[in-house]
């Protein structure tokens, strides 16, 4: 039987790739876009398929984007002298959702592949005042004195979100009551 499902199995251990995604979901997911919903499904994969050739990092702050610029760094409305760095793109996701923050954003996505030089070149282009809103950690804790150390020269400020994140726990799984608190909370580091 194993072998005549070929295709459906395969299709379950791509889902399985998901976040989150167990054996049984992913099955419960397979059977359902096969058995019950195909036009969802070839809508679904439709909208991977563009999402895939068409989204990019944002060449200034590294968020999501379809153009060479993302629309939080192209829109001169917002705040130019407030910098955001957060951890990745979804951090971004989640403070724009839910309409935070106006300044500007700056992805660190991971420490080997950080670009001091070009972190110090957004943050000369007018910068005031930086935020760094991470998850509350050690490892984070010395990001954020690296990422200062290398800042120290230009005139700016450095802040982070307040302590209302609880330490561990990703943004995207935090209450926008206590998210909200923490970025109005923040503090002088």
């Amino acid at each position: 039987m194993k072998r005549s499902l070929e295709k459906f199995n395969r299709l379950v251990d791509a889902l399985q790739q998901l976040p989150t995604i167990g054996q049984k979901s992913a099955t419960r997911l397979a059977y359902h876009m096969v058995m019950n919903d195909s036009f969802g499904a070839l809508k679904l994969a439709h909208a991977i398929e563009n999402a895939l050739s068409s989204l990019r990092k944002c060449r200034s702050c590294g968020g999501l984007s379809e153009d060479e610029l993302c629309s939080i760094c192209s829109d001169e409305r917002r705040n130019h002298e407030l910098l955001c760095i957060v951890e990745n793109a979804k951090d971004i996701l989640t403070f724009e959702e839910n309409a935070l923050f106006d300044g500007r954003y700056f992805v660190l996505d991971s420490v080997e592949h950080l670009d001091i030089s070009h972190l110090r070149d957004v943050v000369k282009s007018g910068i005031r005042e930086v935020i760094f809103a991470l998850t509350p950690s050690i490892a984070n804790q010395g990001i954020i004195l690296y990422i200062e150390d290398k800042l120290y020269d230009l005139d700016v400020r450095f802040s982070r979100i307040a302590q209302g994140v609880p330490t561990g726990v990703s943004l995207e799984n935090v209450d926008i009551l206590s998210l909200t608190k923490a970025m109005e909370d923040r503090v002088s580091i």
